[in-house]
């Protein structure tokens, strides 16, 4: 049923990457039986068109690190925002769904780089094209848990969640050394995220570097960042380069 909903939101894969759990592995072996035991035409359209499976060896999940961190922090932040809150199944998917597209609107590298640009390539722009949004919402942060409603309640949990996978996300690309030296790669027209503490859900605040200023001791630490609402002077703790072409192909 998973799979199902799978192809009916994104379409048919050409290949799938899993771990060796019984079900998918079952599932697996299901759908290349049907597909050799039926030889109608459309049985043979679907072998040729058929999804092929990659999974990697039992009992060794960091084979697939990539996905399992994602996989993980989604759980440790899902786990500790709900609470013991009873959720119906109505309002589960509706959460789910939202943390999904917390998930894919995380930028990932710069868009191009034109120094006027500041827009920043997210997973979502690989499922519809565009930049991944949501509905403008009150904020619920400092809202008593027991006085919102149902309705209210699924807001402040989304809310929790986005506030600390962001900041997790931001501190993962952030390199923490100790400033003795200048090992910052960061340079005037790169694209940046600025860390925001009340930043709306899905809200990324993008700009490139226009200055950088140098202590006594020639190391950077302030930097002038130019944005869509103007231009902020920011410490370099506070923003986050994003990877170049250069750096994904190193």
């Amino acid at each position: 049923m998973t799979l199902r909903r799978f192809v009916a939101r994104r379409g048919k894969p050409t290949e799938m990457f899993s771990d060796n759990g019984k079900n998918f592995v079952a599932a697996a072996k299901e759908l290349n039986s049907f597909l050799k035991a039926n030889q109608e035409p459309l049985s043979e359209f679907a072998a040729q068109e058929g999804i092929k499976f990659s999974f990697i060896p039992a009992y060794a999940p960091h084979f697939g690190g990539i996905w399992e961190a994602g996989v993980k922090s989604a759980k440790h932040h899902i786990k500790r925002v709900m609470g013991n809150t009873h959720l119906t199944f109505e309002e589960l998917s509706t959460l789910f769904a939202q943390v999904e597209a917390i998930l894919n609107s995380r930028p990932l590298c710069p868009m191009s780089s034109s120094p006027n640009d500041f827009l920043s390539l997210s997973p979502g722009h690989f499922l519809i094209g565009r930049p991944l949004n949501a509905l403008p919402a009150p904020s619920l942060d400092n809202a008593k848990e027991s006085s919102p409603d149902r309705y209210g309640r699924l807001e402040q949990i989304r809310q929790h969640f986005w506030k600390r996978w962001q900041k997790e996300y931001i501190s993962e690309m952030q390199l923490r050394t100790k400033w003795k030296v200048d090992k910052s790669k960061i340079n005037i027209g790169d694209l940046v995220m600025l860390q925001e503490d009340n930043s709306p859900p899905l809200c990324w605040r993008m700009g490139r570097i226009v200055r950088l200023f140098h202590g006594t001791d020639g190391v950077c630490r302030v930097a002038d960042v130019e944005t869509t609402r103007g231009c902020v002077r920011r410490p370099l703790v506070r923003l986050c380069p994003l990877p170049t072409s250069e750096d994904l192909q190193a």
